[in-house]
């Protein structure tokens, strides 16, 4: 009597690559180091020098305004690819009945990173990626454009990272849907992450 042989494993289906873009203008670098040493002083931690309060709260708020569009952009390349994963996955006819859409594919980048995607984002130097992306998406949920500065509360601005936490865990409660999983999807991500670890060494001060 013969041997059963072992069912081979389903193929990996190949998702559209992640392109994030450049997002940042050329004086940002600037502004979000001058918002992040404002920051500092106003904790105490270096000396105020000539700068009085108001000047620095400005810095500060301009630095983390600053962020936040750096991070809204990140958004809308992150919210594209995932679209482009669901259109991809619905042409091939793969699995319809699981209920694969772009929050699957959002779940599968934040929160279920397949290793090779993981390993190309350490190697550009941001080990918080995750963060970065899940803050970028959260941002989409309540913004459909990038609202200008004085269209936002202070408050918001100096704590926009902790809205953001939040706003992308509830985006993603919002309906049910299947779990994208790295033995079953795949995709490259292509990029710089120079921009993403200036934000990355930002939330290390907060």
């Amino acid at each position: 009597m013969g041997t059963m042989s072992a069912p081979s494993p389903a193929p990996v289906f190949q998702l559209p690559p992640l392109i994030l873009h450049p997002f940042a203008q050329p004086y940002d670098p600037v502004r979000l180091i001058e918002g992040s040493r404002a920051g500092i002083i106003l904790r105490g931690l270096l000396p105020q020098g000539e700068l009085d309060n108001d000047e620095l709260e400005r810095r500060l708020l301009d630095g983390r305004y600053c962020e936040i569009s750096m991070l809204f952009y990140v958004g809308k390349d992150v919210l594209r690819w995932a679209r482009q994963c669901q259109e991809a996955v619905q042409r091939a006819g793969v699995a319809p009945e699981e209920g694969y859409c772009a929050e699957s594919f959002i779940a599968l980048l934040v929160e279920n990173t397949p290793q090779k995607v993981d390993q190309k984002l350490r190697s550009w130097g941001v080990q918080e990626y995750r963060r970065i992306f899940a803050r970028a998406v959260g941002l989409h949920a309540v913004f459909r454009d990038l609202p200008p500065p004085e269209l936002l509360a202070g408050e918001f601005v100096l704590q926009y990272h902790r809205f953001a936490d939040h706003l992308y865990a509830c985006r993603q409660q919002l309906q049910p849907f299947r779990p994208a999983k790295p033995e079953q999807f795949d995709f490259e991500v292509y990029a710089s992450g120079e921009y993403a670890r200036l934000l990355e060494q930002e939330w290390d001060g907060l």
